[in-house]
């Protein structure tokens, strides 16, 4: 997707060789008609009519698959939880990740009644680095008996492989912008 590619240039900052800062338009303040054509362009290379529901972590990944969720047509959004609020009485799905931007390990967990056998799902989120929050992800589906139909990211950084465990485990994933490498604060996209 070149105007992100092109935004991620502009304003986005290289942090070493594997960090990229993009919270200036992205995940903490928010450009919002960006965040509407990134949607768009998930529906374009993820939507079918057999997804009934979108699947994220919060909290990054929130917005982004609301904006999916409006150009999918209003999908419901099931977002994975870091803490477990006092409300989450009917048991949840639990899977444990690793943050490699914070440095954390967490157990994120979705609720037993918001995903069933009946769902068929996309998994949204804001980065694809080793794979983590997609693997956790993909962990709550299982133990839910939903179905994913596919997995989008805004930026993935393919040199940390997660995109090509994926892949080779049969999931169609959709990143908009590919990032091969970061040397020198350059950003280096396939």
């Amino acid at each position: 997707m070149q105007e992100l590619k092109d935004r991620i240039l502009k304003d986005g900052k290289a942090i070493g060789t594997d960090i990229l800062k993009v919270d200036s338009f992205l995940n903490h303040q928010i450009d919002v008609k960006l965040l509407d054509n990134i949607g768009e362009e998930f529906r374009k290379r993820l939507y079918t009519q057999d997804v009934n529901k979108i699947l994220t972590v919060e909290a990054s990944g929130i917005a982004i698959a609301c904006a999916a969720s409006r150009a999918m047509g209003y999908l419901p959004v099931v977002f994975a939880k870091k803490a477990a609020p006092k409300t989450m009485i009917s048991g949840s799905y639990t899977a444990e990740v690793v943050s490699f931007t914070k440095g954390t390990q967490t157990m994120i967990r979705v609720g037993k009644e918001f995903l069933g056998p009946q769902d068929r799902v996309l998994i949204i989120d804001d980065f694809l680095a080793s794979g983590e929050a997609a693997f956790g992800l993909l962990n709550i589906l299982k133990q839910a008996g939903a179905e994913c139909l596919g997995i989008g990211a805004v930026i993935e950084k393919e040199y940390q492989g997660g995109s090509a465990k994926l892949r080779a485990m049969g999931y169609n994933v959709a990143s908009l912008a590919v990032i091969t490498s970061i040397e020198n604060g350059k950003i280096n996209f396939k």
